[in-house]
């Protein structure tokens, strides 16, 4: 995205035009500045023209002290050299408060980074992990959408059972981009298992998968489609802390036995972290499994769900939520269809923002997926009885010269 900003008239102008001249001006200023910057030009409400109104008469020459002086040519020249010197603070702050009032982004995907032409190499399958009986992590969001720190709990009262989401007192919740890491172990111990199958099948006595894994950074980087930047590397470790704090509790109860059972469990367990103490870069981590996953995926049983794959692109949305309408759409239509109240989408999604906002924001991933659509399945809003509805349809899936699907869509229950 570019930086560009209109030119804008000096503060004590814009003091001087009435209420509607102002509100006019605001509105022109931030629908030139969405244009320039390919965002959708929004509709500025009472409240947000109220909010942008005050920033703009905020911005002072108070530290200059120029305006008891005489109206010279020096206090003129300090003037517009103040004018000049302020006027980039207050554009990147007028950016910033244009920003705020933009809807997202009108792109559904991000670009893959330079070289994920090598992504097969490393990248086989990406799965998602059962949770325990006919529930599923898919069915809620196991992770805050909200890319600043969210503290607190989570609550979803299901048909069957409570499941609550807490993070740790200082590092918060895991949210949707460090779940890329727990996906990452879920794959990697998903493989291991089909090696370990196809072992045994040979006639070979192998070991079962390790409960430990020990990948580099560059490699938990390259799964998960992000670029190689020092960035990456510095926030890997606070990304590990907010997993490692993060607590699912489900809480199930049986109105036959009157039994009432609970269980906590984090998304991964201890894990240590290998520096370069010169840089402090990430090298290498270790990551222990934890028996939940672990138990899941090497050694499930009838009575849980079988694991699912996912669309690689997966890791190229750039939307919390639209992550999260995706792996909803991914467990509940599958091969086929399903829908959802939006009420419901937004109860199971652990939003913080109201309804209003919530359905505005689905509104627009909507919109934009039909240029820019989400993997494998296409979103359509319906009306219903009780409100809007969210209808997901599986995308017909194309097919090579050999008549096999582009899209990995089995099941695996080893």
């Amino acid at each position: 995205m570019t930086t560009d900003m209109p030119t804008f008239m000096p503060k004590e102008a814009f003091s001087e035009l009435s209420l509607r001249d102002k509100n006019a001006y605001l509105e022109e200023v931030t629908a030139e500045y969405a244009k320039a910057n390919n965002l959708t030009v929004p509709v500025l409400d009472k409240d947000a023209l109220s909010r942008l109104r005050r920033f703009y008469l905020r911005r002072s020459f108070a530290d200059l002290k120029l305006e008891n002086l005489p109206d010279d040519d020096l206090n003129r020249t300090l003037r517009r050299m103040g004018e000049q010197i302020m006027g980039k603070e207050f554009t990147k702050g007028l950016k910033r408060a244009i920003n705020a009032e933009i809807p997202p982004s009108s792109k559904v995907n991000r670009a893959p980074p330079i070289d994920d032409d090598q992504l097969m190499f490393f990248v086989p399958s990406i799965y998602d992990a059962p949770l325990k009986d006919d529930v599923n992590l898919m069915d809620v969001a196991p992770f805050s959408l909200s890319k600043t720190k969210r503290d607190g709990i989570i609550r979803y009262e299901l048909k069957d059972c409570v499941i609550t989401i807490e993070g740790g007192a200082e590092s918060g919740m895991a949210n949707a981009y460090d779940y890329d890491i727990f996906l990452n172990m879920v794959s990697y111990l998903a493989e291991e298992v089909r090696r370990y199958r196809a072992a045994e099948k040979k006639g070979l006595k192998p070991s079962l998968p390790s409960r430990t894994y020990r990948p580099t950074v560059a490699q938990i980087l390259k799964f998960c489609r992000r670029g190689n930047g020092g960035k990456q590397y510095l926030e890997m470790e606070n990304a590990l802390d907010r997993l490692q704090a993060t607590r699912i509790k489900i809480v199930a109860t049986d109105d036959h036995s009157r039994r009432r059972e609970a269980e906590a469990f984090t998304l991964i367990g201890r894990y240590r972290a290998v520096s370069h103490t010169s840089t402090g870069r990430l090298d290498v981590v270790e990551i222990t499994i934890p028996d939940w996953v672990y138990d899941g995926v090497v050694t499930p049983d009838a009575s849980k769900p079988t694991i699912l794959t996912l669309n690689p692109d997966y890791f190229l949305i750039n939307k919390p939520i639209a992550r999260f309408l995706y792996r909803l759409a991914r467990k509940a239509a599958g091969q086929t269809d399903a829908w959802y109240t939006l009420k419901d989408i937004h109860f199971r999604s652990g939003a913080q923002v109201p309804f209003h906002k919530f359905r505005h924001t689905v509104e627009l991933i909507i919109k934009a997926s039909r240029r820019d659509p989400l993997p494998d399945y296409d979103l359509e809003l319906r009306d219903g009885k009780d409100g809007p509805v969210l209808y997901m349809k599986r995308r017909q899936v194309l097919t090579d010269e050999r008549g096999q699907g582009t899209f990995l869509d089995v099941e695996e229950s080893f």
